[in-house]
Order: structure tokens, then sequence, then C-alpha cells
């Protein structure tokens, strides 16, 4: 296993140097994807060495690097935490990285990306499994390093590129921080040695730093508004593996910390709570009203961050009330939501990135009925978006279930606060979860099964449809990711396994009634079937299509062509159909409060900007109206809340500080000698009066 841990690191960096260190020219056509191939293998290696640290905890594979960090012995330690989260993460990878390679082979890139690409997945496979807190922080570098190269690879804005460096130095910064308060209060850069870390002032500060830098890798609010700008920017291809890969590491960050410190402070585990559960309302109410399709599927990344985390929450709050029971519900329907986040989100990339390059846009008006031209990249839309949409009988259907499950456990809690919280999160879960439906309805509805707009389209040269190693990735994950929703209780026995750090492996089984059928830990509370879904969804579909014929007498089969009707009134014209902007336009005026909408109607004054020109502005196309023989533009406006009114307020006092940190760079060699004898004056006088 050590071999097969050491052979996955070297392809990743064998993909790279093959990417930036051969000389020459940039390589041509299919070769362009033998980095991504390279990376594809990498991950099988270190898919493989998880499947088997949880089929044998007893002898978990170890890399060992010595003393050669300066920081104590460090190693890449792979027990059953690491090894749920290696498995999950590189078996996902495997899949993103043969859709990369489909996207990349014939396409004129320039040298880097898949270097980039290379990194991202090696320092994510270093944080997972890093036994050192030097080590640890290194690789998280290395991943908020990877995002900014990727987010800038196309030089198009450098404005997202610089967001997601900024909140990605953030979230480095208070790890730096939470790493040496527990290392300076334990005595040891061993992760290990922090289960040590004694109760008090110091390990509350530990657990608020650590939650603080893995939210803000996550996407959770208040310091999600990185994420849209970032997964939009990346080039179309690569945002699998940020969006379904390297996401992971966050939440292995989460899940580690619990392990490692027991129950964090009360109040952090009810602020917790809510933010997650309002971070997933405000994830979904943002994705329901975007004009593109990149940034749809973002946002919704946003919304999946805050479901995670909210069975997380569940689960701190049975750690400080005793309850392993409680806890393990949490966590298992958290790692479910992981599961079903990281196949989902990497088909909808996908899928995505192949609409993109054959439309020449991600604009939803335009792209209307343009899947029926791509059915593999289709299939990976539908299949994500169903996924996401928590219907049955998808893992996010399973996984929604579970965590709706653990948050009606309220009553078995004494404690007032804790009860109402999760009353509180799961009434926001709740409403995610409706209007997780109805956003990607519209996507299903208008892109993979809707007719064409009228909506000219600017077409990129016609490329293979994915291309064969692309439709074998998307065929790996729909088949997979459907499979894990039918086998759930084999799902979570692999689940238990790797939970035992946190929980014992007796209390995880307690989610399992038979073979067949799973409950929420608690006994005789309720209880799913997801195998017999698949039986019993098919049988009752084809029951009623039958009756339907039957009752019929085969007019249903016979088909019948007739004019659109419009309105009762002459001289109407317009769409025989929804438009995406008219379907999302209820939701802007339900959740009006919340998004800021303002909608007006002014005279038609040319074709609407882009939605990455002007995030928020989402617009009709014109119609023509009798009253006025003319057009109008209708235009309705939406607010990113959490930037407007938390971040907004802020910039122009920083953008006077630059100002003024600028008069200071004047140049001038005598200028910087009288700063620097200023400074030493000033420290002198301290160290004096302090002495």
């Amino acid at each position: 296993m050590n071999t097969l841990v050491l052979a996955g690191l070297l392809l990743f960096a064998a993909a790279a140097l093959l990417d930036t260190g051969v000389p020459g020219p940039a390589p041509r056509d299919r070769l362009r994807a033998v980095p991504y191939l390279l990376c594809a293998a990498g991950s099988g290696c270190l898919a493989v060495v998880g499947a088997a640290a949880l089929n044998n905890p007893a002898f978990p594979p170890e890399l060992s690097f010595g003393h050669w960090l300066g920081f104590g012995a460090a190693a890449l330690r792979v027990d059953p935490l690491s090894g749920l989260f290696w498995l999950l993460t590189f078996a996902v990878a495997v899949a993103a990285c043969l859709t990369a390679a489909g996207w990349a082979a014939g396409r004129a890139t320039r040298r880097g990306p898949a270097a980039y690409y290379a990194l991202v997945l090696a320092s994510v496979a270093v944080v997972e499994s890093a036994d050192n807190a030097f080590l640890f922080l290194l690789a998280w570098e290395g991943i908020t390093l990877g995002f900014y190269l990727l987010t800038a690879a196309e030089h198009r804005r450098i404005g997202p590129a610089v967001a997601t460096f900024a909140f990605g130095k953030v979230s480095g910064a208070a790890l730096l921080l939470g790493l040496l308060l527990a290392a300076a209060h334990s005595g040891t850069f061993a992760l290990a040695g922090f289960a040590h870390l004694p109760a008090g002032p110091a390990r509350s500060a530990t657990w608020v730093l650590l939650v603080l830098a893995f939210a803000v890798k996550v996407g959770l609010a208040p310091v999600q508004v990185w994420l849209p700008r970032g997964y939009a920017a990346a080039p179309a291809g690569l945002r699998p593996v940020m969006a379904g890969v390297a996401v992971n590491a966050g939440f292995y960050g989460l899940w580690r910390t619990l392990a490692l410190l027991g129950p964090p402070p009360a109040w952090l585990a009810l602020t917790l709570l809510l933010l997650s559960g309002l971070t997933a309302f405000l994830g979904i109410a943002h994705a329901a009203v975007q004009a593109r399709l990149e940034r749809v599927i973002a946002y919704s990344s946003v919304e999946n961050a805050g479901l995670i985390c909210t069975g997380y929450a569940v689960a701190l709050v049975g750690s400080l009330t005793g309850s392993d029971r409680l806890t393990a519900v949490g966590l298992i329907a958290a790692t479910l939501q992981t599961v079903a986040h990281a196949v989902a989100k990497t088909l909808l990339f996908a899928g995505a990135a192949a609409l993109e390059e054959d439309s020449g846009t991600g604009d939803l008006e335009r792209l209307r009925g343009t899947a029926r031209r791509l059915p593999w990249a289709a299939t990976a839309v539908a299949v994500g978006a169903v996924t996401l949409a928590g219907l049955p009988p998808t893992a996010g259907f399973v996984s929604e279930w579970f965590l709706l499950e653990s948050l009606m456990q309220q009553f078995r809690l004494t404690a007032f606060p804790y009860g109402l919280a999760l009353a509180a999160a799961g009434a926001l879960v709740a409403l995610t979860a409706g209007f997780a439906s109805v956003t990607f309805v519209r996507i299903v509805g208008m892109i993979v099964l809707g007719p064409r707009g009228d909506a000219p389209v600017r077409r990129a040269p016609r490329r293979a449809d994915l291309g064969s190693a692309g439709r074998a990735g998307v065929l790996a994950l729909a088949l997979g990711g459907l499979a894990a929703a039918a086998l759930t209780p084999s799902q979570l026995r692999v689940i238990g396994q790797g939970l035992t750090p946190l929980v014992p492996r007796q209390v995880s089984a307690g989610a399992l009634v038979s073979p067949w059928i799973v409950q929420p830990v608690f006994a005789e509370f309720s209880s799913l079937s997801p195998g017999w879904l698949w039986v019993v969804m098919p049988l009752l579909c084809a029951a009623v299509c039958v009756l339907l014929v039957a009752a019929s007498r085969g007019g249903a089969l016979r088909v019948r062509r007739v004019p659109a009707w419009r309105s009762a009134s002459g001289g109407v014209h317009g769409d025989d159909q929804y438009t995406p902007f008219g379907y999302a336009n209820p939701t802007r005026r339900v959740l009006g409060a919340v998004l800021r909408t303002r909608t007006r109607a002014t005279p038609d004054t040319g074709p609407a900007p882009a939605a990455g020109e002007a995030p928020g502005l989402d617009r009709a196309d014109p119609a023509p109206t009798a009253a006025t023989g003319g057009t109008l533009d209708y235009a309705s406006d939406v607010v990113e809340v959490v930037e407007v009114y938390l971040y907004q307020p802020f910039y122009r006092p920083l953008r006077a500080l630059v100002s003024m940190a600028k008069r200071l760079q004047s140049g001038r060699l005598d200028a910087y000698l009288t700063y620097m004898l200023i400074v030493l004056v000033a420290v002198l006088a301290v160290v004096a009066a302090l002495s």
C-alpha cells in the first residue's frame, strides 16, 4: 500500500512536469489529455489505498518523511477517517480527471492548467492524510495556490482570482494560528497530540480558528462570496476538481477537528448550526435566480456546503450532550450529503463545460434545448441536477432524508437552546429542499428537455460530445451515484467504518435495520428502503403508462399538432414556453425580502449585457406590445446580500488606506531610510519602556 501512495503522488508530479517541464511548444491535440490521464491514474492509486485502509484499519498505510521537515516526525498516515475521505475524494477524482482529459483533447490551451490541476490533487491527498501540523498547513496552502492559479489561468478577469486568493489566505492565517495555539499548549506538532489539549480557553480558541479556516474553504456564510466567482472564473473543464474534489479537504478538516479536540464550546455548535442552515437557504435562493449555468451550479455548492455543515453541527450538539447516537446520525447525514455533492457537482460542471464549449455561452436564455445536440453532456447535467434536487431514487434524496431525520431528534434534548436551534435549522433545510427542486427543474426542463430558443447562439467548432475519456468519466459517475443510492446499506457500512475515530462502530451500525432497510440510528423512529424504491418506482410508472394507454384506447400514443395557444386576444406574440427568466421570476418575487429584488420596465435600448459583466442582473427578452407598438425591456435586479451589506461598507475605507499606503512608495531611497529609522526608534522606545 505504501508503494501505491508513493506511485499516486509521483503520477501527479509527472503530470505537472509533462505540462510545464518538457521543453518545446505546448502539446498538440490529444497529447493535451495525457497529464489529466496521469492524474486519473494517480487518483486511482490513492482511492485503492483508501479502500484498503477501511478494510484493514489495524495496519494503516503510512508513508514516512522522517524529521526532515524540522517540526518533528511527519508522515502520510491513512487511518479509517483518512481512508474514507481518500476513497470518496479520489474515486470521484478519477472520473473528474477523465472528463478534464476529454475537455482538453483537441483544445488550444496554454501550458500550466494541468500542472495546477495536479497541484490541487496532490495537496488534497496530503491534507487528508498528514499527521503533522506543519505538513498539513503546507498542503493547505498548496490548495490555495492551486485555486488561485486555476482561476487566473485564462486571464480574462483578475478580480475573481484575487478574491479567491485573498479568502484562501484568510483561511490559511486562521489555520496557522489554530495549529500554533494547539501545538504550544500540547507541546507537539503531531496532530494526534492535540487530543491531549487541556480544556480551557486555548482549546476553545483552537476550535474557533480551525472552524473558521475550514468554513472559508467550503463556502459557509458569511465567507462564501469568493466561491461563485472563483468557480465561474476557472477553465470550464477544470471546475469539477475544485467543486467536487478539493472542497472535500475542508469537510475532512472539520471531521478531524472533532476527532482530535472533542466537544466544542456550546455557543460555537449552536452558531455553526444556524449559520449552516442560513447558508443552505441563501445558496439555493441565489442559485434559483441566476442567469448563467455556471453560476447556478456554483451557488448550489454554497447550498450543499450549508447542508453538509448542518449535519456536522448536529453531530457537535450530540457530542456536547453526550449522545453518541445523535453524533452518529449527524455525521452519517453529513457524509452521505458529501458523497452526493461530490458526484453531482462533478457531473454538472463536466456537462456544463461541454455545453459552454459547444454554444460559446453559459447564458441560460441561449442554452435552451442545446443539450439535445450533446446527449452525453445532457445526461451528465440531468443526473447531477436530479441528484441535487433531492428527488428519489438518487443519492441526494437519501442524504436529505437522513439530514431531516437527524434534525427531527430535537425532542430528545433536554436543553431548550439545543432543541430550538435544531428546529430552526430544520425549517431552513426544509425550505432549501423545496427551492432546490424548483432550481434544478428549471435546468432539466429548459436546457436538457426543452425546445430550442430563438436567441442566436455563437457556435464553437463542433467537437466530440465530451470525448471518449469524458464519456467514460460521466458514465462512471452517473452509474456510481445511482448505485450508491440503491445500495445505501452497503454505503453506510463503509461510512461507519470510516467514522470509527469519532463514534463507536456499534453505534453507527444502528442505522442498519436489515440488509435493505435503514433508519436514523434511533430505533423505531422511521425507516427507509432505498433499494426498494428502485423496484417500486419503475413498476408504478409502468403501471400508470399501461392504464393510460388502456383507458385512452391507444389515443395517448397518437400525436396531434396544433398551433400553440397564447391568449384569447389577438395580436399577442411571444414564446410558446417559459423562458429561464420567466420560470425563475416567481422565485424572485417570493424571495424578494431575501434577494432584495427590484423590478422595472424600460424601453428597450439594445441587447442585455451578459450576467458575467453585470452580476445579479437578469433581463427578459424584449417582447412587442400592442399598446406601445414597440418593445419593453423587463429587468430584475437581485442583490448578494452578504456582499452588499457586510463587505461593501468596508470597501471605501480600505481603498482610502491603500491610497495612503501608496503615497509612502515615493521611490526615493532617503524616504525609505527615514521610514526605517522611525520604526527603529519606535521599537527601541517600546523595549525601553517595557524593561
